[in-house]
């Protein structure tokens, strides 16, 4: 230690005169100490530059400015497609449940940050009145239809849907609402009656689901079929093609129909008023 605080004189001369031109004391501790803090000032400046600085970009890879600005907008997607992802499991959950005659649970939504909710507008423009109009005009989906005469019906008469051997019964107390029918392999399924197809889709427990409307408040339903051959707001008539038997959907076991009859949204026995 005492060596490291010896003191040095470090003295530069005038080579011709010899004239002492620049004089220092030093001791080994002040050079290392010296030379310590050029070092600390050094990585510090580069640090600052680094991360300050362009010159970053230019350290082998590192992402440049852009390949940055994907990295977020790619986060950012992401993270909206997993919202929606989100919001239509919990569409076809919802709807699975209610073709399975089961009470849908409450879904709290949560208002979007990036809107602005206060002071809107909601007077009716021109265009939502035009909407209302047309939509009000076509009536394509009205439950209680009319008919010929204007009035509502007081009889409908009803066709089998298809020509099969009954193997599961109604039974509510099971919560079986329907009938299950055995067909041949690609028999066709036919409509029961006129009405409007409100619903041509495919559901996970029931798989591909067809449910028609029918005059004076009836609704008839077609589960695990193979295909369907309409579509929704299509106008049907009785004994019209409509789907292929199958076997689609969790809640099956076999290739078969799965008939459904509801009216004023209470199910009905179909053997009651189906000769099958």
């Amino acid at each position: 230690m005492s060596r490291l605080r010896s003191k040095y004189r470090l003295s530069i001369l005038n080579d011709q005169t010899y004239e002492e031109v620049v004089k220092l004391r030093v001791s080994w501790l002040n050079i290392i100490i010296a030379l310590g803090g050029f070092a600390l000032a050094l990585i510090l400046l580069v640090t600052l530059l680094i991360a300050f600085t362009p010159i970053r970009e230019l350290i082998p890879g590192y992402p440049d400015g852009n390949t940055r600005k994907g990295y977020i907008a790619n986060a950012l997607k992401a993270d909206s497609l997993e919202a929606r992802m989100t919001e239509w499991q919990r569409y076809y959950e919802t709807i699975s449940i209610i073709l399975n005659d089961g009470q849908p649970r409450a879904v709290n939504i949560t208002p979007d940050s990036g809107h602005k909710y206060k002071n809107l507008d909601f007077s009716k423009s021109i265009e939502d009145s035009l909407l209302r109009q047309e939509i009000e005009t076509e009536n394509i989906y009205n439950i209680a239809e009319l008919n010929n005469n204007g009035s509502s019906g007081t009889n409908i008469f009803f066709l089998p849907p298809i020509k099969g051997v009954v193997i599961n019964h109604y039974n509510p107390h099971q919560n079986h609402y329907g009938i299950d029918l055995v067909a041949p392999p690609n028999e066709v399924v036919l409509a029961i009656a006129d009405g409007t197809v409100i619903l041509s889709s495919w559901a996970l427990e029931t798989g591909h689901t067809m449910a028609i409307q029918h005059k004076n408040n009836y609704i008839s339903f077609y589960k695990h079929n193979s295909k369907l051959l309409k579509r929704q707001g299509e106008r049907v008539k009785a004994g019209e093609t409509i789907a292929i038997i199958g076997n689609s959907g969790e809640l099956t076991t076999g290739p078969h129909l799965h008939f459904e009859l509801w009216y004023d949204c209470s199910p009905l026995d179909p053997a009651e008023f189906i000769h099958f």
